[in-house]
C-alpha cells in the first residue's frame, strides 16, 4: 500500500469512527460482558438496600454476569454517591438512589457535585410507602389519638429516624406540619438501629418503609397506626392511610432506582431501563416486592429525572418550612 492509499485509508476510518454508525456499532455493543457494581449508599438492611439487593440477583440473571452490591455509608448518601459520580460511565459502577440521594439532600448539604448534572437517570425500580408506627407501649391506637398526647404535652414523644435529613425524617416533619404537633427528633446511624431502639422502648415512634415494618407489625413488636401512601399497602391491608383517617396533605414515603454517572451513553440508559422494566413486570418480582410493602415500578430515564425534579421542589419546601439544617 503506497503512501497516499494508506493515509486514505486513515482518513476513511476516522471519518466512520466519528460518524453516526459507529455510534449505533458502540450503542449495540454486548453488555454486560463483566461484573457490575451496584453501589448502595446506605447500611445494610433498610429498605433501599432490600430492594437493591432483589434488583441485582434479578439484574444478575437476565444478564449472566455477577451483579455486585457494594454498601458505602455515610453523610445521608452522600459518600455512596459521590464514589458514583466518579466512576467511569460504562455501565459497570451504577447507583442505587433513593429520594434522598436525589432529591432531599441538594438542599440540606453543601454537595461535593453539582446533583443537577453528576447523573444519569436510568429506571425507577419501586416505590417505598412508608408505615407509621409506635412502640406497642404507647397509648394511642389511631394517629389522632397519637396528636392529642402530642398536643397535651408537646416535645414529650419522641420519632426516631434513620438519621438527619433521610426521608423518615421529613415524613415525620410533614407529619408535624400537617397537624401542628412537635415531636422530639431521635436520629440513628440507619435504620435497623432506629428499629431496635423503638421496639426496646427507648423511642416512641417512628416513620419506615412498610418494608422495614411490616414483618415486626405482624409479630405484634409494633403498632401500626396507618400507612403514608395514597391507597391502603397490599402488605398491610388492613391499616388505613393518614387521609382515611381524618388527617389529609401527610403523604410521604420513598422510592428506589438506578442511576450511573453522568455520561452514560442515552442508549445504555435506556437498554438497561428496559431490562428493569422486564425484571419488574415478571410475577415473581412483583410478588416479592408487593409481600416486603414496596410498589413495583420500571419507567424511562426521562420519567426518572421528572420524579426526581418534583420531589426535589416538594422536600425543599418542608425543609425551608421546618428550619431543618445538617451541621
Amino acid at each position: 500500500m503506497n503512501t497516499i492509499t494508506r493515509r486514505g485509508s486513515l482518513l476513511l476510518a476516522g471519518l466512520l469512527a466519528a460518524s453516526p454508525l459507529a455510534a449505533l456499532a458502540q450503542a449495540a455493543a454486548p453488555y454486560p460482558t463483566r461484573a457490575v457494581t451496584v453501589i448502595v449508599p446506605f447500611a445494610p438492611g433498610g429498605g433501599t438496600d432490600i430492594a437493591a439487593r432483589l434488583l441485582a440477583v434479578k439484574l444478575g440473571q437476565k444478564w449472566g454476569q455477577s451483579v455486585v452490591v457494594e454498601n458505602r455509608t455515610g453523610a445521608g448518601g452522600l459518600i455512596g454517591a459521590e464514589a458514583v459520580t466518579k466512576a467511569k460511565p460504562d455501565g459497570y459502577t451504577l447507583l442505587v438512589g433513593n429520594v434522598g440521594t436525589q432529591s432531599i439532600n441538594p438542599s440540606l448539604y453543601k454537595m461535593p457535585y453539582d446533583p443537577d448534572k453528576a447523573f444519569t437517570p436510568i429506571s425507577l425500580f419501586a416505590e417505598l410507602p412508608f408505615a407509621f408506627v409506635v412502640n406497642p407501649g404507647i397509648k394511642a391506637t389511631t394517629p389522632k389519638e397519637l396528636i392529642a398526647l402530642a398536643k397535651a404535652d408537646p416535645g414529650k414523644l419522641t420519632y426516631a429516624s434513620s438519621g438527619a435529613g433521610g426521608s423518615p425524617h421529613l415524613t415525620a416533619e410533614i407529619f408535624q406540619q400537617a397537624t401542628g404537633v412537635k415531636f422530639t427528633h431521635v436520629p440513628y446511624k440507619g435504620g435497623g438501629p432506629a428499629m431496635a431502639d423503638l421496639m426496646a422502648g427507648h423511642v416512641d415512634m417512628l416513620f419506615a418503609s412498610i418494608l422495614e415494618t411490616a414483618g415486626y407489625v405482624k409479630a405484634g413488636k409494633l403498632r401500626a397506626l396507618a400507612v403514608t401512601s395514597p391507597q391502603r399497602s397490599p402488605a398491610m391491608p388492613e391499616v388505613p392511610t393518614l387521609a382515611e383517617l381524618g388527617v389529609p396533605h401527610a403523604e410521604s414515603g420513598s422510592w428506589v432506582a438506578l442511576l450511573g454517572p453522568a455520561g452514560t451513553p442515552a442508549a445504555l440508559a435506556e437498554k438497561i431501563a428496559a431490562d428493569v422494566h422486564e425484571i419488574v413486570g415478571t410475577a415473581e418480582v412483583k410478588a416479592a416486592l408487593i409481600a416486603q410493602g414496596a410498589t413495583p415500578r420500571g419507567g424511562t430515564p426521562a420519567e426518572l429525572q421528572q420524579t426526581i425534579v418534583a420531589d426535589k421542589e416538594r422536600y425543599g419546601k418542608v425543609i425551608k418550612a421546618g428550619g431543618i439544617r445538617i451541621d
